[in-house]
């Protein structure tokens, strides 16, 4: 018997583990061992290390083949953490799509039936998110080679990163669910086929919402009937009527109330921050305060008002 053999109750003892522990590890080919003439397990000086790199290895969730394989030298550390790497990356990513899942319930306080919904939504493959947004897309704005600008309709399409976060995944699974609500699409439709009623060569949210957040919030603070609202008034309708190829009549200043309305939906508006948050991009900043001082001021200085 050499000298630094070790008894499987010094092993435990040396190692800072049960004996049951090192008794598993030796029954299962992990922890070489050998058999005195009375029957009793004896351990080499290297089992003390092979023990601990073995403790390791499990504590970072090897499973027991692989580190059989590190222990014996059949394959490399440094083999062995990239394989288990990826697997970990993939048991994370499921793990945000659950967190993901499970909030949004929790917030909304949802049915079983929308449980199943978020989760099937979480899980879908990059090719079938592509269709879900393409469809909402082609039914809110025409086929891609149609009147949507390249850029526009690129600007208005999320893209969820391959490693997202639970807040992305989550705002995900929410903007799905809207893309998928035909009412929603119905608000979207109808504010594309407003800018693009007359064939105006840009679209009239440059002339009416853009226009609104430039001239709107100093005026804020202003009466809708007095003077100056009057003239921000004038100056938005002159532009929309000329964006339309129209004259300023009741019925285009109705027309373009109910374009604003709709702009100034809080769905359009989730739609955008969703979008934002799903893309990593900077919150987008509604001008909601702004369009809803001129659509008082819009309605103070109606012809039938």
């Amino acid at each position: 018997m050499q000298g630094d053999d070790h008894s499987i109750g010094e092993l435990a003892r040396t190692a800072g583990v049960t004996v049951k522990a090192v008794r598993f590890y030796t029954d299962r080919g992990i922890l070489p061992s050998r058999r005195t003439a009375s029957g009793h397990r004896r351990y080499g000086p290297d089992a003390v290390a092979r023990l601990a790199l073995v403790r390791t290895l499990r504590d970072l969730g090897l499973d027991l083949a692989t580190i059989r394989k590190i222990v014996d030298r059949e394959t490399s550390p440094a083999e062995a953490a990239a394989a288990h790497a990826d697997a970990v990356a993939v048991q994370m990513r499921m793990l945000r799509i659950r967190h993901a899942v499970l909030t949004t319930a929790a917030r909304r306080d949802s049915t079983p039936r929308e449980l199943e919904l978020m989760h099937r939504l979480a899980r879908l493959s990059t090719a079938e998110r592509d269709d879900l947004v393409n469809d909402f897309l082609d039914n809110a704005f025409g086929a891609p080679d149609g009147p949507l600008p390249g850029v526009l309709r690129r600007s208005l399409t999320p893209e969820l990163p391959d490693d997202p976060t639970s807040e992305q995944l989550a705002a995900w699974v929410e903007l799905a669910e809207m893309a998928q609500d035909e009412p929603f699409r119905a608000l979207m439709r109808s504010l594309f086929n407003d800018h693009m009623t007359g064939g105006a060569p840009t679209p009239p949210r440059k002339h009416a919402v853009g226009l609104i957040r430039e001239i709107a919030p100093p005026l804020l603070g202003t009466p809708p009937d007095s003077p100056e609202a009057s003239a921000a008034v004038t100056t938005v309708v002159t532009a929309y009527a000329e964006s339309q190829n129209l004259p300023d009549t009741p019925s285009l200043r109705a027309r373009l109330a109910a374009y604003l309305t709709a702009a100034n939906d809080p769905r359009r508006e989730r739609y955008l921050t969703l979008l934002a948050t799903v893309n990593g991009w900077l919150p987008p900043d509604h001008p909601r305060r702004e369009l809803t001082w001129f659509l008082t001021a819009l309605a103070a200085n109606s012809p039938d008002s």
